[in-house]
C-alpha cells in the first residue's frame, strides 16, 4: 500500500508554511496576578468571619450565655461578600486570555 499524500502541500506554493511558535501554557502573568488577588479576597473574607462562637464569653465556653457578636455586620454581610468577590475574580482569572 502506498501512503496517501495531500494534493495541495505547502511546498507546492514555493515556500514553507511558517507556524508561529506559541507557548503551550495557557496562563500568562496577568492570569496569575488576578488569581492571587482573588485568593487574597477569599482569605480576607474568611479571616473576617473568624471570632468567638455563640456560647463564648471572654474566651471561655459558657452554655448559659449568648454572644450576639456572631450576627455582626462584619461576619454576616461583609465577609461573605469578600469571599464571593474572590471567587468571581478567580473565575475571571481562569477565563481571561493572554
Amino acid at each position: 500500500m502506498s501512503k496517501k499524500t495531500n494534493k495541495f502541500s505547502a511546498s507546492d506554493f514555493g515556500h514553507e508554511a511558517e507556524v508561529p511558535q506559541e507557548s503551550a501554557f495557557y496562563f500568562g502573568q496577568q492570569n496569575f496576578k488576578w488569581m492571587l488577588i482573588g485568593l487574597a479576597f477569599i482569605v480576607v473574607g474568611f479571616l473576617l468571619m473568624m471570632g468567638p462562637d455563640a456560647n463564648t464569653v471572654d474566651g471561655k465556653f459558657d452554655p448559659n450565655s449568648w454572644n450576639d457578636g456572631i450576627f455582626s455586620i462584619r461576619r454576616i454581610r461583609i465577609a461573605p461578600l469578600f469571599v464571593v468577590i474572590g471567587f468571581v475574580i478567580e473565575v475571571y482569572a481562569i477565563l481571561k486570555r493572554k
